[in-house]
């Protein structure tokens, strides 16, 4: 069986793709890892990869080309705060079997190409609590009014930027169907914070994809990966979840800017800088205000008052 890896990324993110590469490198230096550009600018990156980490570029450009394009005539041009983050989907027809697709904006503390055993019991896994904060971000009240999903089904969503499948499940056409679908029912999607391809993704699975299976719900249950989480206990370089008494399997800073001062910043410094071939991270020093700026807005708040 042929499986491997999907990251989405371009020179903007080089930084959050080495902490990941490392990471992953660490645990597994076989996987073979794809990079889909998420915009022309990818070829400064695409070089660092390949020649730390052995990482490819996704080879079918055109259908890259071909899946904006019609994303673009589909919703139009605004509809979408980040539109390229849809390029992910050309994880269903590039050169792996099984694959597994991961954010840059992750660092894993395992093996983790081995989550994919679990697909020979289903056909799509995920790795979260996503659920346990309802609807929000994926879809709106109305959905549920509607009866387009059950309260079982919504139980479901998942946070795209960790998931698994296989290749071929979704073929072309379902694809363009989907975005159909969904342009013409805008009013079933929670977009109110800048999400993109998340409520869409998430349509789809449960529209699409009826064999799935989220890892948490293992027996035991899994441990919590996000960022945003306070209680994680720091273990040298791991963290440990004490509320299922496990380690975690990854960390993903969704939706928090990683910086110093961040959660878990220390962890993120770390495996970015696990490479002793590439130079140390300096994180850029914050903007200083100058004293026309500051008076200015000082002016401004005593305006307000």
């Amino acid at each position: 069986m042929n499986r491997g890896i999907y990251i989405i990324a371009n020179d903007k993110v080089t930084e959050q793709a080495i902490a990941l590469l490392n990471s992953i490198r660490l645990h597994d230096s076989e996987t073979p890892i794809v990079m889909i550009p998420y915009d022309d600018n990818y070829h400064a990156i695409a070089d660092t990869l390949n020649q730390h980490y052995g990482v490819k570029v996704y080879e079918d450009l055109d259908f890259i080309d071909r899946l904006s394009h019609k994303l673009h005539e589909t919703f139009g041009g605004k509809f979408f705060a980040r539109p390229n983050q849809f390029r992910k989907q050309a994880c269903w027809f590039g050169p792996f079997d099984d694959f597994l697709y991961i954010d840059t904006d992750i660092v894993v503390f395992e093996k983790i190409i081995d989550n994919l055993n679990y697909l020979e019991n289903t056909d799509f896994i995920c790795c979260d609590y996503q659920h346990l904060g309802g609807i929000k971000n994926v879809f709106s009240p109305k959905v549920l009014e509607d009866k387009v999903f059950t309260e079982t089904e919504v139980k479901e969503i998942f946070n795209g930027g960790f998931w698994g499948s296989k290749k071929n499940l979704i073929s072309e056409q379902e694809l363009y169907e989907i975005f159909s679908e969904c342009a013409a029912n805008t009013e079933y999607f929670d977009f109110s914070e800048k999400t993109s391809d998340q409520p869409i993704i998430n349509y789809m699975l449960l529209k699409r994809i009826p064999r799935r299976f989220n890892i948490v719900r293992r027996e035991g249950k899994g441990p919590g990966n996000w960022a945003g989480t306070p209680h994680f206990q720091t273990q040298e370089n791991l963290l440990f979840d004490p509320t299922v008494n496990q380690p975690l399997q990854y960390l993903h800073w969704a939706g928090i800017k990683i910086q110093p001062g961040c959660p878990y910043w220390k962890i993120w410094e770390h495996y970015r800088n696990l490479n002793p071939n590439l130079p140390a991270y300096i994180p850029p020093q914050p903007v200083k205000q100058s004293l026309l700026k500051k008076t200015l807005k000082n002016i401004k708040n005593k305006l307000k008052l």
